[in-house]
C-alpha cells in the first residue's frame, strides 16, 4: 500500500483528526519528521484540517542543530507550512531536572509542542474541533520500545509498545516501517537531514536499534512487526486488567489525608496480577509519578497487603506504600490522622480434644487460666515487654527495632496487654507465656472486628 494512503487510513481509524481540526506537528529536520510533515501536507488538501510545525533546537550539536533547524525552516516555507522555532538549553535543563540529556530534551520537546498546541485552542476558541500534536514515531520506534521496557523490567502497560494515539497526541506513522519511510522519500526525490546522535551507542535505544533489531532481523525479517504485534496483544490485556482493577477497588478505596487506602482483604483475595493493578491505580490517585514506577516497584508492594502493621516500601517521587491496621495505604504520608484501636471480640471456652489453634493473622486463642482478667486494649507504653520462649523476657522497643517497624508507626500498633505484659502486638506475635499448652483448660479467643477472613 502507498504510504500516503497508509497514513490516511491509520488517521482515519484511529479519529486522529476531526473535521476542521489543527495539527502540530513536530519536525526535526530527521527523515521521518520531514515525511510526516510532507504526507499531512498532502492530506490537508483534501482533509479539512489546518497544519503547522514545531522545531526545537536543544543546543547540543553546535553547527549540525543549526544545520537542522535551517533545513526545517526551507521545507516549511517549500510547503507553505507555519513554523514556530524554539531554542532551548536541555544540557542545563537536564543537570536543573536531574534528568539524562536524552530524557530532558524528551521532556522540552513535549512541553513545547503542548504550549503551542494550547495557544491556537486559545485562538480558536471553546467551539472549534481539537488541537492535536503529530510525532514521527514509526513502527520500529514501538519494537524498540517495547524491548527497552523489557530490559528493564516493565509490566505490561510498558510491553504494550507505542500506541497509534494517545491523549493530544497522534502518531501517525506508528504502523509503517522505517523502510518504507525511506523508499518513499528517495523515490519523490526529497531530502533530510542525519541526526549524528542517532547511532551514538551511548544510548540504550541506539544499541537496540543499531545492534538488537539487526540481528533479530536474522532470525525472521518480520521480527520487529512481530514484536509490535506481540506488543498489541500485551496492551489488550493491559487494558483489560486495567478495567478488573477499576471494578476491585471501585467503592472501596477511600482517601485519608493526602493517602489513599484500601481494605486489606480486598488485595490478599485477588490474583497477584490485580494486586499489581489495583495498587497501580491507587498510586495514579495519589499523583505518584507512574513513569518511573516499575514492575519490581509495583510487586514489592502489592506483597505488603494484609502483612503486618507497619510495614512499608519506598516508591518513586517520594511516595510509600504501607499497611495500616487492616488497611492498605499509598501515599506520601506514613500516618493518617490519629491512630484508632480497632474493636475486639472476646470469647471463653474449655478446650476440648482434637481442637485446633486459629493461624489466622487476627484470631488468636491464649491461655485464660494464666490471665488476671481481661487484657487491655491500648497502644504502646514505656516498659512494654514480651516473655520470650524458655522464659527471657524482651522488651517492646526492642522486637519493634529488630522487625524493623518505621519509627513513625511504632505509636500506632495497637497492643493488648497485661499491666506491662504484652499478650498480644496486634498483627505481629503474642507472648509465649499466653500461649495455649496441654495444659490449658479455659482459652480466651480474641479476634480483630472485621479483621483476617
Amino acid at each position: 500500500m502507498e504510504l500516503q494512503k497508509k497514513v490516511e487510513e491509520i488517521m482515519r481509524r484511529e479519529h486522529m483528526v476531526e473535521k476542521g481540526g489543527h495539527i502540530v506537528a513536530a519536525v526535526s529536520g530527521g527523515r521521518d519528521s520531514a515525511c510526516l510533515l510532507r504526507v499531512l501536507k498532502e492530506l490537508s488538501s483534501s482533509w479539512p484540517f489546518t497544519l503547522e510545525a514545531l522545531h526545537v533546537n536543544h543546543g547540543l550539536r553546535g553547527a549540525e542543530a543549526d544545520r537542522d533547524e535551517e533545513f526545517t525552516g526551507n521545507l516549511c516555507r517549500e510547503l507553505g507550512v507555519p513554523l514556530t522555532v524554539r531554542r532551548e538549553n536541555v544540557r542545563k535543563a537536564a543537570a536543573e531536572r536531574g534528568l539524562s540529556e536524552e530524557e530532558a530534551g524528551r521532556q522540552i520537546r513535549y512541553e513545547a509542542l503542548r504550549e503551542t498546541a494550547e495557544a491556537r485552542r486559545k485562538e480558536r476558541g471553546a467551539g472549534a474541533p481539537p488541537c492535536v500534536i503529530a510525532t514521527a514515531h514509526h513502527r520500529d520506534d514501538s519494537a524498540e520500545t517495547i524491548l527497552l521496557n523489557l530490559f528493564r523490567g516493565s509490566g505490561l502497560k510498558g510491553l504494550g509498545g507505542i500506541r497509534p494515539a494517545a491523549g493530544d497526541v497522534i502518531r501517525p506513522l506508528i504502523e509503517t516501517d522505517p523502510r518504507e519511510i525511506r523508499s518513499w522519500m528517495e523515490e519523490h526525490g526529497y531530502s533530510w537531514c542525519e541526526d549524528s546522535t542517532n547511532r551514538d551507542p551511548v544510548y540504550a535505544r541506539n544499541r537496540i536499534r543499531c545492534q538488537i533489531l539487526p540481528q533479530a532481523r536474522e532470525i525472521n525479517g518480520e521480527a520487529a512487526a512481530n514484536i509490535v504485534r506481540a506488543g498489541g496483544f500485551l496492551a489488550q490485556a493491559d487494558e483489560y486488567l486495567e478495567k478488573q482493577a477499576a471494578e476491585l477497588i471501585g467503592g472501596r478505596c477511600f482517601r485519608e489525608g493526602s493517602a489513599f487506602g484500601i481494605p486489606a482483604w480486598t488485595l490478599t483475595e485477588a490474583p497477584e496480577i490485580l494486586k499489581i493493578y489495583a495498587v497501580r491505580q491507587m498510586l495514579r490517585l495519589a499523583g505518584c509519578p507512574l513513569r518511573d514506577v516499575g514492575a519490581v516497584h509495583l510487586e514489592t508492594a502489592a506483597a505488603l497487603a494484609g502483612g503486618a502493621v507497619g510495614k512499608q516500601v519506598s516508591l518513586p517521587g517520594g511516595f510509600l506504600a504501607w499497611n495500616g491496621y487492616e488497611t492498605f495505604f499509598v501515599g506520601k504520608e506514613e500516618k493518617t490522622g490519629d491512630p484508632v484501636l480497632p474493636k475486639l471480640k472476646f470469647s471463653v471456652f474449655s478446650r476440648e480434644k482434637g481442637m485446633e489453634i486459629p493461624k489466622n493473622q487476627y484470631t488468636k486463642w491464649f491461655d485464660y487460666d494464666k490471665m488476671k482478667g481481661v487484657p487491655f486494649l491500648r497502644f504502646r507504653r514505656t516498659g512494654d515487654y514480651f516473655l520470650l520462649p524458655g522464659g527471657g523476657r524482651k522488651s517492646l522497643k526492642a522486637y519493634m527495632i529488630d522487625e524493623k517497624i518505621p519509627q513513625k508507626q511504632r505509636d500506632r500498633i495497637p497492643v493488648l496487654a497485661e499491666g506491662g505484659h504484652v499478650v498480644w502486638l496486634i498483627g505481629y506475635r503474642i507472648s509465649e507465656y499466653y500461649k495455649v499448652t496441654a495444659q490449658t483448660k479455659q482459652i480466651l479467643e480474641v479476634a480483630v472486628d472485621g479483621g483476617e477472613r
